[in-house]
């Protein structure tokens, strides 16, 4: 009896062996095109909806196929102030002329019918709708005021962290301070770098547009 119990538990590790296979073979369901963010806290793992919201996903995934994301940081903590563990924190470009590309209409969330629940992620904007770039947030906890409504645009929802929530959580815990108008004691105080960003499906398409930010100015020799 003891030696079937063995080859019943053993044929039961095969068959959850096989089965983990063959979900990784399948990938995410159609629609759905994943990127891992690698930071100094930890790896996220997005999964960004290419057929609700086709133009904000092509606008992240141009950044991400450059490499324009490289070597830029988590840069706000904000959190509510009724409840602290809850908010979204902020990553990107910032304003940096070098690696921003070209802008795009906003997809409002009665667009496309993605709302800002938790583990959202959505491009930061200002105060015109169209201003979306190179900068995005992450949700941690339902943030329906982010949402379009009578008179009011929302930001571009795009898609879902579907691995590292723990990351995205421990970066908002961080001490955070300066800052103005909207960001006053919001900016996170010691950096947290975001290192790399990649996709996991598809084919990578860089614009081809300069990569301005590597270059290195070269001193003078003769000096």
């Amino acid at each position: 009896m003891r030696h079937w119990t063995i080859g019943l538990l053993a044929l039961a590790t095969l068959a959850t062996a096989g089965s983990a296979q063959r979900t990784t073979q399948t990938g995410p369901r159609p629609g759905i095109v994943r990127v891992r963010l690698v930071t100094s806290e930890g790896p996220i793992l997005l999964a960004l909806d290419t057929r609700h919201a086709p133009q904000t996903t092509a606008n992240f995934l141009a950044y991400v196929d450059d490499g324009r994301f490289d070597g830029t940081d988590f840069y706000r903590a904000s959190r509510q102030k009724s409840s602290p563990k809850l908010g979204f924190i902020q990553a990107g470009i910032r304003t940096d002329a070098r690696r921003i590309l070209p802008p795009f209409p906003l997809e409002t969330t009665a667009k496309t019918g993605i709302k800002h629940l938790d583990a959202t992620i959505s491009m930061a904007r200002g105060m015109n709708p169209a201003s979306a770039g190179g900068n995005f947030f992450i949700t941690v906890g339902p943030a329906p005021a982010m949402d379009a409504r009578a008179g009011y645009p929302g930001y571009a929802a795009f898609g879902h962290v579907v691995g590292g929530m723990d990351v995205v959580k421990r970066i908002l815990a961080k001490p955070t301070g300066g800052g103005m108008d909207a960001f006053k004691d919001q900016m996170i105080l010691k950096r947290v770098a975001l290192v790399s960003a990649r996709r996991l499906d598809g084919v990578a398409k860089p614009t081809g547009l300069p990569r301005a930010w590597l270059i290195r100015t070269r001193p003078d020799r003769g000096k």
